[in-house]
């Protein structure tokens, strides 16, 4: 009897860029890390690509690419932030996919998934056909090949959508059991009628659809599966090994698949050391000869399915309700808001459903202008989503266009694909699947919405603002002071519109502060700058400007000119307007640097007003992380001011805050904050200086121990672990430097004695290749060792020995 393991991860996370930039803005609720796909990348993602194996000791004795041994798929979205911002882990996964098909008879792990995770029962045909071919094509060009099989978001299924994966030449995809309705073997007439999950798991099965297309169908193990997703199972690799072996059966004299489907988050961000547990698992199935490790597209082609399957359609692993949870207020969420409705859902779905009806008969229209076929187009835009270089742009334009277009014209297909791409966006499934009308998922998703107004307004010169904004009325937030979504889009969507005027009033406030280049990127912008002027007078400064600026992803570009006035701390006025020619514009310099010479304030405010109109512009104009990198370089004498009152109050009276320490006597409140903000600023400063003191961190931690201060134990996690990693790297670079590796070894000792522990992944990491590469050279050369090299294998040994790394 044969015997195969398979574990697949669902790694994905919604769409988080803002719809206007196309990058992430600082999400605070992710501290100590600028965002969210920042934070579970280190946790999850980063973490399975190096996942350690560890001995009877604990000692590290591997680091694996737990990717190479499991089925996944990755988001296309997720893997376009990643291709950006984490390359290191991007790569690991794409090597994974290459290694899995050395291992499984040429079959790779990495399936493809529908491209931005929207519910595909809820969406209409021609939507659910552009979200699969979309990730098919993203898949395509990431990995290099054809994806075997697809990952339906929330495993939400119908008919019509399996229909589309078959004709797509997709071959299989994963359900969970109480999706099957009912089976039998391949050529018989009579079924199975016990249906409700009550199949055998471990086989492959086929589901015959109306078009007579086939596909293969995979019901994971939900009992296991749950164990690891909700009940701990991830606390001992061993335990799930053995959880999985035990899922085979003597009965069975056929080929056994036993496979378990859960979000890929579950291995390091949701468990803790999941990715540990996952990586000893697999190390154990194989070693112990427990099963054959595979992945679908292997097993599929050695085991073709022997029954066939019907599926309950309108069902999903997420919802006992079936799909209701995306639409309707079934009940289902987090468990954490007791006394919170979901009623919201609804409307919200249909408020979406209502903008995105409302505009295709408009997009239609307007596109048959441009594009022998709009819905053909929108198709193959994906194509230009993956690359935006001009060659592409114009590629895709032969292909469509139903003539040569002006420029002008370029500019409206193009704003009309973006249209379309964010009409999808909108539908993304994290937008209903928690519990808060007002919560970061679904503020993004209203977001994208936005952008289809905004377009919608410059394509068809028609404001569908007003009544989208009506619909949302009827959502109501269970948070009184966001009220409803009406409410929610005054307070969060539209502050977060941009067009190249809000881009020129972003450049013109921010060049008072950072120097830019004559060339420069601003997010998705391009911006030319043709002229600078900045007069400094005292305290009050003053710059007029003008540059060209350009839209990346539609190629609208203007040129305008800026003037702004700076009179000190956060009192920033800017205005923006098209550029009048060039007397008008020295005129306004002339103007504007007289006002600021005779430091007339009100009279400066004036000619703003006069050249710009009342329109204008200040710091809050800033796109979020500029605006704090400014309002940060503001604070800093303001801030100064603080620390040295504090400071003041903690020296003065540290020894009466001694004293009391051994009465009865609390420590009043006032020297408490005193105390919580100096111990705080001066560890923060103590573990990012370049040479850390080890006595001056103990002093410091001995004080807010005795009045037991609440420490930022994140923040000074994250800045010590980037003093570590930067030090490491040092190390790495220059290995053969024995002071590079005391002054490492000096700050690992310092991590241990800290009352947090110290992620030290990447410098164990940039440690374990050291030791297969440096130390097992030097190693080698056994007695021809000189005394340094003798003394620095030694001191590497001991280091290794404090990072738990198994070194003989």
């Amino acid at each position: 009897m044969e015997r195969y393991i398979c574990i697949h991860g669902h790694f994905y996370q919604p769409p988080r860029e803002n719809p206007w930039l196309e990058a992430i803005e600082r999400q605070h609720s992710a501290y100590p890390y600028h965002d969210w796909n920042e934070r579970i990348t280190s946790e999850c993602y980063a973490a399975n690509a190096t996942a350690r194996i560890q001995d009877g000791e604990d000692r590290i004795v591997g680091i694996v690419n737990n990717y190479d041994r499991m089925s996944f798929n990755f988001g296309p979205t997720l893997l376009a932030w990643l291709q950006s911002n984490a390359r290191d882990v991007y790569e690991a996964v794409l090597a994974a996919d290459k290694e899995s098909q050395a291992s499984f008879s040429g079959h790779g792990s990495a399936q493809a998934q529908v491209y931005n995770h929207i519910i595909m029962p809820l969406a209409n045909r021609r939507d659910k056909y552009t979200q699969v071919l979309w990730g098919l094509r993203d898949f395509e060009s990431r990995f290099g090949r054809q994806p075997e099989g697809m990952w339906l978001p929330e495993t939400a299924v119908d008919l019509e959508s399996l229909d589309i994966l078959a004709e797509l030449g997709m071959k299989f995809t994963i359900l969970a059991p109480h999706q099957a309705k009912r089976m039998r073997p391949l050529g018989a007439e009579e079924w199975d009628e016990s249906g409700d999950g009550h199949i055998d798991l471990t086989r492959a099965y086929e589901v015959h659809l109306p078009s007579g297309r086939k596909l293969a169908l995979f019901f994971y193990d939900d009992t296991i599966a749950r164990a690891v997703a909700f009940e701990g199972l991830l606390s001992n690799g061993e335990n799930l090994a053995n959880r999985l072996a035990s899922a085979f059966s003597e009965k069975r004299d056929w080929p056994q698949l036993v496979h378990i489907a859960t979000d890929g988050e579950s291995y390091g961000h949701h468990h803790a050391l999941g990715d540990m547990a996952l990586a000893y698992a697999l190390h154990y199935i194989e070693t112990k000869e427990l099963a054959r490790i595979t992945n679908y597209g292997e097993f599929l082609a050695k085991h073709p399915p022997t029954h066939e399957v019907e599926v309950v359609e309108n069902t999903s692993w997420s919802c006992v309700h079936g799909i209701e949870r995306w639409h309707n207020n079934c009940g289902c969420n987090s468990g954490g808001h007791p006394g919170w409705t979901q009623a919201w859902r609804a409307p919200l779905r249909q408020a979406i459903d209502w903008l995105r009806d409302n505009v295709v008969p408009k997009y239609e229209g307007k596109a048959r202008q441009f594009l022998k076929d709009p819905w053909a187009a929108r198709n193959d835009y994906i194509g230009v989503v993956l690359d935006r270089s001009p060659e592409s742009v114009a590629g895709f334009l032969a292909r469509h266009a139903t003539r040569e277009l002006t420029e002008p014209e370029r500019i409206a297909t193009l704003k009309l694909l973006e249209l379309q791409r964010h009409a999808m966006l909108m539908y993304t499934s994290c937008g209903w699947f928690f519990d808060e009308l007002s919560g970061i998922e679904t503020v993004q998703v209203i977001q994208y919405a936005g952008r289809v107004v905004q377009l919608a307004r410059e394509l068809f010169e028609e404001n569908i603002e007003e009544p989208f904004a009506t619909l949302l009325e009827k959502a109501k937030s269970n948070i009184a002071e966001h009220g409803d979504g009406c409410r929610i889009y005054d307070k969060f969507v539209r502050p977060a519109i941009v067009d190249l005027t809000k881009v020129a009033a972003h450049w013109a406030v921010s060049s008072l502060f950072e120097e830019y280049p004559a060339q420069a990127k601003l997010y998705c912008y391009s911006v030319a700058n043709e002229d600078f002027q900045f007069r400094d007078c005292g305290k009050t400064r003053v710059a007029i400007g003008r540059a060209r600026f350009a839209s990346d992803i539609t190629l609208e570009s203007q040129t305008l000119s800026f003037g702004v006035l700076h009179f000190g701390d956060h009192n920033v006025n800017a205005g923006v307007r098209q550029f009048r020619g060039d007397e008008a514009y020295k005129q306004m310099f002339e103007e504007l640097v007289q006002t600021c010479i005779t430091a007339d304030f009100l009279g400066a405010v004036r000619l703003l007003d006069k050249h710009f109109g009342t329109s204008t512009y200040s710091l809050k104009s800033l796109f979020r992380d500029e605006q704090i990198k400014v309002l940060d370089n503001i604070l800093q004498s303001a801030l100064a001011e603080v620390e040295a009152a504090y400071r003041q109050v903690y020296l003065s009276h540290y020894p009466l805050m001694r004293f009391l320490t051994d009465t009865v006597y609390p420590l009043p409140g006032a020297l408490r904050s005193a105390a919580e903000f100096i111990l705080n600023t001066d560890l923060s400063r103590a573990l990012t200086a370049d040479t850390p003191n080890p006595e001056l961190v103990g002093k410091l931690l001995d004080d807010a121990r005795i009045w037991s201060i609440q420490v930022d134990r994140g923040g000074l996690e994250f800045a010590f672990r980037k003093t570590l990693e930067k030090k490491m790297a040092e190390f790495a670079a220059k290995s053969e430097d024995v002071a590079n590796l005391n002054a490492v070894l000096g700050l690992v000792t310092l991590a241990q004695s800290l009352p947090f522990p110290v992620n030290t992944r990447q410098v164990q990491n940039a440690y374990y290749c050291l030791l297969k590469t440096r130390y097992a050279e030097l190693k080698g050369k056994a007695e021809k060792q000189s005394q340094a090299e003798k003394d620095w294998l030694a001191r590497f040994a001991l280091l290794g020995e404090k990072l738990t790394v198994r070194v003989t």
